[in-house]
């Protein structure tokens, strides 16, 4: 399969060499297609799964600080009044 993929050879080449039929080496061929084709989307699709996790975790993470920006002003408003 690596000759036919890589090594710029056709189809009826690799055959003859390897001693097989041209079908079956095409229906591999398709099969290795389709496998890795099975495999890259797999992939892409766990790859969104973990962006859409890291784009909640950042969105909650901003809210935590935004909420601590928020207290912290507080505190240093009642800090204030109790000094003037």
């Amino acid at each position: 399969m690596k000759q036919l993929l890589d090594g710029g050879k056709g189809l009826s080449e690799v055959a003859t060499e390897l001693g097989l039929g041209i079908g079956q080496l095409s229906q591999w061929r398709t099969e290795h297609s389709a496998a890795g084709s099975a495999e890259a989307l797999a992939t892409r699709k766990a790859e969104q799964a973990e962006m859409q996790r890291l784009k909640r975790e950042l969105k909650r993470l901003q809210e935590q600080v935004e909420i601590l920006h928020k207290a912290a002003a507080f505190f240093a408003k009642g800090v204030e009044l109790q000094r003037g």
